[in-house]
């Protein structure tokens, strides 16, 4: 599999864990996507560090060349997929934890 494919194939499993399985329903709220703009502004500069200088690279074979600044399209599925399931556990969590803070 290339890091295209498996990138797509995280972000759809991270979805449906999320909502059919975890149930939190995240991807339809405005203060995950505040939190997710505020992580990928990160995400591209540390990501343009280590590929603008070199210091990780990339097969072409298994990317589509796609990129935003220096990330490739797939580093920012992949960090999307990560958030997602970060914060959806930490929700879930919430909700089963007596007095957690997890949204309802």
């Amino acid at each position: 599999m290339t890091y295209t494919t498996l990138s797509f194939v995280g972000v759809a499993v991270v979805l449906l864990v999320d909502s059919a399985l975890l149930r939190t329903g995240l991807v339809r709220r405005r203060v995950f996507w505040t939190a997710y703009a505020i992580v990928v502004c990160f995400q591209l500069v540390v990501n343009g560090i280590l590929t603008g200088r070199r210091v990780v690279t990339y097969d072409p074979d298994t990317i589509t060349g796609l990129r935003i600044v220096y990330a490739p399209v797939e580093d920012l599925l992949f960090g999307f997929a990560l958030i997602l399931l970060t914060l959806s556990v930490w929700v879930w969590l919430g909700r089963r934890v007596p007095g957690g803070q997890g949204a309802r």
